[in-house]
């Protein structure tokens, strides 16, 4: 009967080398292999964001969301649009079918976003954007920002422009975001009363606000021997400098903005909060590449806080609030353990057999069978015994 096992046991030479080389092709694939929460399963999925500050929920869905789905629903190999409308915000999820070039639909998404700008709303403070979305791209590191003496804003701000860029370059960093307060922003706060009493209207205000605060070019003056260029006041920062725009003058007689609304420097969005051991904090989540090692990933940016530290102010203070990669490391090393037992019990009984050291014992027993010879002096016939193995 054929074995499986009998051409590697008559040739122990040839079974020993090639153990050895499946062992070297284990201890190589091992450093390739991909560590992760959950296996990556990457499906185009494409996600468009707008804003417009001061929108209801409803304006959004009719006056963004509805021109950007009519426009993407046209792409050839969308499987599912799913948009949500929010205060100030428009987000569509678009799903494309498996197979489908992510780079392909980005571009379709783009040429999308350019064919519905006629029907967008004029004052968008920015062109709907678009990004890759990462379907299981939840944060597997998050860090904490505090301080005793700098406020959210601040934070924000050196979390902004100097962490997130800095982050992003770590190898296997897919995305980093910034959370838990916002940009810095200039609060106006219309009184109706007051507005009534000086029988002006809300797009009054608004209107002057914008004149007071432009940003474009102006021209220049060109004469025969020099030209000079002309330039506009820098914009406005503070709602100190906001205080004395004119809204309405007659008479000689002026209504500035401080007479008629409350005026005070804040955030763009003041419902967006973070704590920390209880203290406000500005939070930074950051997402690993669908294919990246989640271990290296966070390590990466572990041994990057070090160095990040010297380009902020000395009273922030860089904590670890999330680290994903726990169960994950214990999972790894519990393998680790699991296949140095294995090889370690295995490989020396194999070495003794295949070596001779050690050879299978084979059972003796009594074997009886009657002789032919006769004993001498009697008729009868005598018998012998010998031990066969």
């Amino acid at each position: 009967m054929f074995s499986i096992s009998q051409p590697f046991i008559r040739r122990p030479v040839g079974t020993t080398l090639l153990s050895i080389g499946l062992l070297l092709l284990g201890i190589v694939a091992y450093r390739f292999l991909p560590v992760a929460s959950v296996p990556n399963v990457d499906f185009p999925t494409i996600f468009v964001y707008a804003f417009r500050p001061g929108a209801d929920p409803s304006i959004m869905a009719s006056t963004v969301a509805a021109p950007l789905e009519r426009r993407l629903g046209e792409i050839a190999g969308v499987k599912q649009i799913t948009s949500t409308s929010t205060l100030g915000l428009t987000s569509v999820l678009l799903q494309f079918d498996i197979g489908r070039s992510l780079d392909r639909a980005a571009r379709d998404v783009q040429a999308a976003i350019n064919a519905s700008l006629p029907n967008l709303p004029s004052d968008l403070p920015s062109l709907p954007r678009f990004g890759k979305a990462n379907t299981s791209g939840a944060p597997v590191y998050v860090l904490a920002l505090t301080s005793k003496t700098l406020s959210t804003t601040a934070l924000y701000d050196v979390a902004d422009t100097v962490l997130l860029q800095r982050i992003a370059q770590v190898p296997g960093v897919g995305s980093v975001t910034v959370s838990g307060a916002d940009q810095p922003a200039v609060r106006v706060q219309l009184n109706p009363v007051a507005l009534s009493n000086a029988g002006i209207a809300t797009d009054d205000v608004r209107t002057a606000i914008i004149n007071a605060n432009p940003l474009g070019p102006v021209g220049a003056f060109e004469g025969e021997f020099q030209s000079e260029t002309l330039a506009l006041n820098r914009q406005m920062r503070t709602a100190k400098e906001f205080r004395d725009i004119v809204i309405k003058s007659s008479s000689g007689n002026f209504l500035r903005l401080a007479d008629v609304a409350d005026i005070e420097d804040s955030v763009k969005n003041v419902r967006s909060v973070a704590w920390f051991n209880k203290q406000t904090a500005v939070l930074i989540e950051i997402r690993k590449q669908g294919d990246a090692n989640v271990i290296d990933t966070v390590d990466g940016v572990k041994a990057l806080i070090p160095e990040l530290k010297q380009w902020i102010p000395a009273g922030v203070e860089i904590s670890t609030l999330v680290d994903r990669t726990g169960t994950i490391r214990a999972s790894v090393r519990d393998m680790q353990w699991t296949l140095l037992a294995t090889g370690s019990w295995s490989w020396p009984w194999y070495f003794c057999f295949s070596a001779g050291l050690l050879r299978p014992s084979r059972p003796a027993y009594r074997c009886r069978w009657p002789s032919p010879a006769r004993a001498p002096g009697c008729g009868l016939q005598a018998s012998r015994s010998t031990i066969c193995r």
